[in-house]
């Protein structure tokens, strides 16, 4: 389409170039790309805060991180975006725990040579067995990004089956570990994205920002100008001149970015593709000591009936960084996934369940744990089915954008991905030049 005529309409001293719609990451991240190249730019956000889904609360002194958010050191565009030293990322222990029949096993670690992760005593198959899980994760995570982007394209749940690994591995530490990391119960999620987490897995290390995944949306925030965002504003309606608002009338400008989640943006930009949703749910405890010595992500391996657990996975918070929790307390979240309908006491009523569950996970008696808090998050998590295009349009028209984690993929380097992505077309459409580093890396 050619470039939007801007210079069309009278505007006014305060009208800001650019309206970002929506204060979550994406928005944020676009916002900074924009105010970056000499724009003013005003973020829209309905709420009384920052973040989006991402999240932290406090409550009588434990830090309660929202959803089931897990960064990874591999991802590049945190790395490109974001002070990560700043933020005092705390990683979690390598690889994982897995209960499963009962027992519990250390597993994954992808750090070790293949041959000590055959000599390892996980009941994931034979050493042969172990040795292949190995050797394929390392291969994964040597295997460039756009090569796997370009694999033939199925649900993860089929593509384990195909990648010649023991049905033991597979259900033993693959099927719990992507499940988890993908939110996605069912593994129908696409193999190619399925392929891509496992190899940042391979490549980094699971962590968390020492004050809270909250911290990650501030920091984006702290560069932008001051004014720049404000908060308790709601858009009702949207142009590619400017936003109506639900009490602060009208503001123009010449380019709106729409960076609500999936669902608002759909109501704001009728026509747009809603995708199906994961829900997460999360369950604190507080316990007055800690079950695990170590922030280890716990998974639950068992599936009765060949159905998903209860419980996907937990976390000692407390163990990543102490001020997740009052001195003399442990703090311990817990993620169920795929519960979209409960009974009459809604999310809460799961508890007893979970708490008893916990206790087998865990091998200790969770009888003088306190239930903190439950969130629960419907729309916690875009689905990524096949097929899965990885750079959904950003453009809707010349003066109107989208972005957002359903424009790319569910994860923290979607989020700042798509929002970089949405921010670039409009300076194209202002006739305003980026870096041509910035463009290729968001390409």
């Amino acid at each position: 389409m050619p470039t939007y005529d801007f210079t069309r309409r009278a505007r006014r001293p305060s009208d800001p170039d650019v309206v970002v719609v929506g204060a979550g990451l994406a928005g944020l991240a676009a916002a900074r790309v924009l105010a970056g190249h000499g724009l003013a730019v005003q973020v829209l956000e309905a709420t009384d805060r920052i973040g989006g889904r991402m999240a932290t609360r406090e409550l009588d002194g434990f830090r309660l991180d929202d959803g089931s958010h897990l960064l990874n050191t591999a991802y590049p565009e945190p790395r490109r975006a974001l002070d990560l030293d700043r933020l005092e990322l705390r990683p979690l222990a390598p690889g994982v725990l897995v209960h499963s029949a009962g027992r519990r096993y250390r597993t994954g670690d992808p750090q070790l040579t293949t041959a000590r992760q055959a000599a390892t005593r996980a009941p994931l198959g034979s050493p042969l067995d172990k040795a292949r899980l190995g050797s394929w994760l390392g291969r994964l995570a040597a295997t460039p990004a756009a090569r796997l982007q370009s694999r033939p394209e199925t649900t993860a749940a089929r593509a384990l089956a195909g990648h010649g690994l023991a049905p033991r591995t597979v259900d033993g530490f693959l099927r719990p570990l992507l499940s988890a990391l993908l939110g996605d119960p069912a593994l129908g999620t696409s193999s190619r994205i399925a392929d891509l987490v496992l190899r940042s897995y391979a490549r980094g290390r699971l962590c968390l920002p020492a004050g809270g995944i909250a911290a990650v949306p501030a920091q984006v925030a702290e560069s932008l100008p001051a004014g720049t965002v404000r908060t308790g504003v709601r858009v009702t309606s949207i142009s590619a001149d400017g936003v109506e608002t639900a009490a602060h009338g009208r503001i123009d400008a010449q380019a709106v970015v729409v960076a609500t989640d999936a669902r608002s943006a759909a109501d704001l930009l009728p026509g747009l593709r809603l995708p199906d949703f994961h829900p997460v749910t999360t369950f604190y405890h507080a316990a007055d000591r800690s079950p695990l010595g170590e922030a280890v992500l716990l998974l639950d391996g068992d599936r009765p009936g060949g159905q998903p657990p209860l419980v996907s996975h937990s976390l000692v918070l407390s163990e990543l960084h102490p001020s997740y929790a009052p001195a003399g307390q442990a703090l311990i979240a817990t993620t169920v996934l795929g519960r979209r309908a409960f009974d009459a006491g809604g999310p809460a009523g799961l508890e007893p369940a979970v708490r008893a569950r916990l206790a087998e996970l865990y091998g200790a008696s969770t009888a003088g744990w306190q239930f903190l808090s439950v969130r629960h998050l419907p729309d916690a998590l875009p689905a990524m089915p096949p097929p899965h295009n990885l750079r959904r349009p950003v453009r809707v028209l010349a003066g109107l954008y989208v972005a957002g984690d359903h424009r790319d993929t569910s994860t923290v380097q979607g989020a700042l991905v798509s929002g970089r992505r949405a921010a670039l077309a409009a300076l194209r459409d202002l006739g305003l030049p980026a870096g041509a580093r910035e463009a290729e890396a968001a390409a």
